[in-house]
């Protein structure tokens, strides 16, 4: 199914695996490629696709697997980083893109970017990774160890509403910063998003960062020119772990803390999130 609104060309298929796939393709050029974290869903990058296309780049984004209105499969234990990764790496397949391509990753995306281009460098020609997600000893310990275990019984999370959702997205983006103009770090259509696909996402996802590898003794083999970009109010992520990060990629071209944001710079302030990733772009 093809749908084009307003130039953005919003897209399905079935890949080989009967599974279902959404993205949607903005712009023509040199590809670039997007892949949003947990709970998220394509819409994520709703600032930066167009400012990707009127630069002359080709910009996809997708709903990642249990993501969206991506296919979301019944059992528990489909949820893995791996078939996560095969999805992903499915969809890529099927663009038939000839030429490298710069990976965008935010969160989990950006684990993903990671695993990506250490199993297929060849393919990658950069990365742009924000507030990467890539070792569950990024976690605070109260999440790792609700993501230590297998979930059995996720009735409860499909059952919650969407007003509950709704609720926390408000209250943990709620600003107490002393001389801000703005109550909350997210404006009111992305806390509307940021609920929706929470609750629209299939609980199963919530299996998956307990089946992340870890990438930490892999990322010296990471060669191509990286742009690492983080929120400094981070609390689903440590912040101390991206300057670690810094450390151990050999080919960092640059490197951006956004003191005021947390998890997701991209949607917190675009207007300052944007031109790191545009420059960086323009320059490799």
């Amino acid at each position: 199914m093809n749908i084009k609104t307003n130039g953005i060309l919003y897209q399905s298929m079935m890949l080989g695996n009967d599974q279902k796939v959404n993205y949607v393709r903005q712009g023509a050029g040199e590809p670039v490629v997007l892949v949003h974290g947990l709970a998220a869903s394509l819409h994520d990058w709703n600032d930066l696709l167009p400012e990707l296309a009127a630069s002359g780049y080709a910009a996809y984004a997708l709903d990642l697997l249990g993501h969206g209105e991506s296919a979301k499969p019944a059992g528990i234990h489909e949820y893995t980083v791996e078939n996560t990764f095969a999805h992903f790496s499915h969809w890529l397949d099927s663009l038939h893109l000839h030429t490298p391509f710069t990976l965008i990753g935010h969160s989990l995306g950006g684990g993903l970017s990671l695993m990506y281009a250490l199993r297929h460098p060849e393919r990658v020609k950069a990365l742009v990774l924000v507030n990467p997600f890539y070792d569950l000893s990024q976690l605070p310990p109260i999440l790792r160890k609700f993501f230590h275990h297998q979930l059995v019984n996720t009735s409860l999370i499909e059952r919650t509403p969407y007003r509950i959702f709704r609720f926390l997205v408000d209250v943990t983006s709620f600003s107490t910063y002393v001389g801000q103009r703005e109550t909350h770090s997210l404006p009111e259509h992305i806390r509307y998003q940021t609920a929706l696909d929470y609750k629209r996402a299939s609980s199963g996802i919530y299996n998956v960062p307990r089946t992340l590898p870890s990438s930490t003794l892999e990322l010296s083999r990471v060669t191509q020119p990286t742009l690492l970009l983080w929120g400094g109010r981070d609390q689903t992520l440590a912040p101390a772990s991206f300057p670690s990060l810094a450390e151990s990629l050999p080919n960092l071209k640059g490197k951006h803390t956004f003191p005021a944001c947390g998890h997701v710079p991209h949607q917190c302030h675009p207007d300052d999130f944007n031109p790191h990733v545009m420059k960086f772009l323009r320059n490799l």
